[in-house]
């Protein structure tokens, strides 16, 4: 990671540790008063993916991936299991209409 993504990074931390939206204004000011020089579409780029978002919400979920779609399941209760059984099933269908190429007659060694 380079030093100016790493330092808005730092910067937008920061502000989500003392609950303030993250800004480009707010990630420029933070950065100007530790005396480093970050180009300005930076501190854009990380104001608007951050907007709306909460910081330390998704830090807590870092790598928990599709944990979040079964826990939703389970607590939905019993219909939101078979809606979820039915998709795996329409799933291992869409799978078995695939042809091989072997069926259509290319084959590895043909």
């Amino acid at each position: 990671m380079a030093t100016s993504e790493l330092a808005v990074s730092y910067a937008a931390l920061i502000l989500a540790d003392e609950q303030i939206d993250i800004t480009a204004d707010k990630l420029n000011t933070l950065l100007k008063g530790a005396n480093v020089e970050v180009e300005p579409i930076w501190t854009s780029l990380f104001a608007k993916a951050l907007e709306g978002k909460d910081v330390k919400d998704l830090l807590l979920n870092v790598g928990s991936g599709g944990g979040a779609a079964v826990a939703t399941g389970a607590a939905s209760g019993a219909a939101g299991g078979a809606a979820a059984a039915e998709e795996a099933k329409e799933e291992e269908k869409e799978e078995e209409k695939e042809e091989s190429d072997d069926d259509m007659g290319f084959g590895l060694f043909d």
